[in-house]
C-alpha cells in the first residue's frame, strides 16, 4: 500500500507559509534573532525566510523529499535558540504571551519527528 503523501504537502504548506511571513511581515522574527550572530537580524530572518521556502519546494517534489524532510528537520532544530530566546525574552511579559512564548518549546520535538518521518517514508 502506497503511503500517504499528505504529511509531506501538510509539511511543505506549513514551511511554505512561515517562509512567506518572513519575508512578507519580517519585523516580529527579527526579534527571535540573538544578537550574537554576525549581520543584521533582518538579514537573517529573510535567510531563513528564504531557508523556509527553499526546503517546502523540496518537500513538496517526491524526488527530493528525502533531502527535503532531513533539511526540515534541521531547520526546526536550529531554530530552537531562537524560541528559547523568545521565551527567556518573554519573561516579564503578559501571562498569555509569555505561556505562548514557553509553549512553543517543546512544540519543536514533534515538527523535528514529522521531518524525520516524511523523510523516512519519501
Amino acid at each position: 500500500m502506497a503511503t500517504s503523501q499528505r504529511p509531506a504537502h501538510f509539511l511543505a504548506g506549513v514551511l511554505g507559509t512561515m517562509g512567506v511571513l518572513h519575508l512578507a511581515v519580517p519585523k516580529p522574527f527579527d526579534g527571535l534573532i540573538p544578537a550574537s550572530l554576525p549581520g543584521s537580524r533582518r538579514a537573517w530572518t529573510y535567510g531563513s525566510g528564504v531557508a523556509e521556502l527553499t526546503i517546502a519546494a523540496a518537500v513538496a517534489a517526491p524526488r527530493t523529499r528525502r533531502l527535503g524532510g532531513l533539511a526540515a528537520a534541521l531547520l526546526f532544530l536550529g531554530v530552537f535558540p531562537g524560541n528559547v530566546k523568545m521565551a527567556v525574552d518573554a519573561r516579564r511579559a503578559p501571562a498569555p504571551r509569555r505561556a505562548m512564548a514557553w509553549a512553543r518549546l517543546p512544540l519543536q520535538w514533534p515538527l523535528i519527528a514529522w521531518a524525520l518521518k516524511v523523510r523516512d517514508n519519501a
